[in-house]
């Protein structure tokens, strides 16, 4: 059963689980794991309109209309850039910056075309693991990182801290290798380490203001404590 996180006559949000697609697509049509939409669908009993989507391996907050005008009525809010969603990563090395807005256009998905593309980044806080995932350094060092995507490129957070060149653990696709390998031979993880944090609009209909928090999976809480992070990781 889906983690519904806010539900009224409109919308409902639900934290998705890592590994599930939002909804079927073509490049997923013989796939037999369950979608989000169709699982969400089932457990209220009435259709659902996704209004965005975030990447199968991602997990957290996720926004669904209740109807197709309750869909239309939100589609203001991302054409005016009224939507704020931002998501927590672990990443290697340490954080140049406490705070870095990244402005680097990305390639479209299946084209050469170049879309411009713009992150904000807040390094959260940054620790030392007493073991080598590199033969070059005895210890490793990573940094947790909120981010904020001011444009929606397909993978944007995922690529722009690879061009940072700090890359996301468990990113198979815009990651480090050897920074997985390590993971899952050290700490037994096979998940990606970004989850989609929280997310704040100005409710089309209401006109409240909506903030909703979708807690960390266990699995990244359970990471940061074998890593022997922070205790005290406060994240605003």
């Amino acid at each position: 059963m889906l983690n519904i996180l806010f539900e009224d006559e409109h919308y409902i949000i639900i934290d998705k689980p890592s590994g599930m697609l939002v909804h079927r697509t073509k490049l997923a049509k013989h796939d037999v794991a369950e979608f989000a939409m169709q699982l969400l669908r089932d457990q209220i009993g009435q259709w659902v309109y996704p209004l965005h989507r975030i990447d199968r391996p991602t997990s957290g907050v996720l926004i669904f209309a209740k109807s197709s005008e309750a869909a239309s009525a939100f589609e203001t809010q991302f054409s005016e850039k009224k939507i704020e969603k931002y998501y927590l990563a672990l990443v290697r090395g340490f954080f140049s910056d406490d705070k870095v807005y990244l402005d680097y256009p990305l390639k479209k998905e299946e084209s050469e075309e170049m879309q411009e593309a713009q992150t904000s980044f807040w390094k959260i806080a940054q620790f030392e693991v007493p073991l080598p995932s590199s033969p070059k350094h005895p210890t490793s060092r990573y940094s947790l990182v909120k981010a904020f995507p001011h444009t929606g490129r397909t993978h944007q957070i995922r690529r722009h801290l690879g061009h940072l060149r700090n890359y996301i653990v468990g990113d198979t696709s815009h990651g480090d290798n050897k920074q997985n390998k390590f993971f899952r031979s050290q700490f037994d993880l096979h998940k990606l380490l970004l989850h989609a944090l929280q997310v704040e609009f100005i409710h089309p209909f209401t006109k409240e203001k909506i903030k909703v928090e979708a807690p960390l999976p266990s699995y990244f809480q359970e990471i940061l404590k074998k890593m022997e992070a922070p205790e005290i990781i406060e994240i605003p």
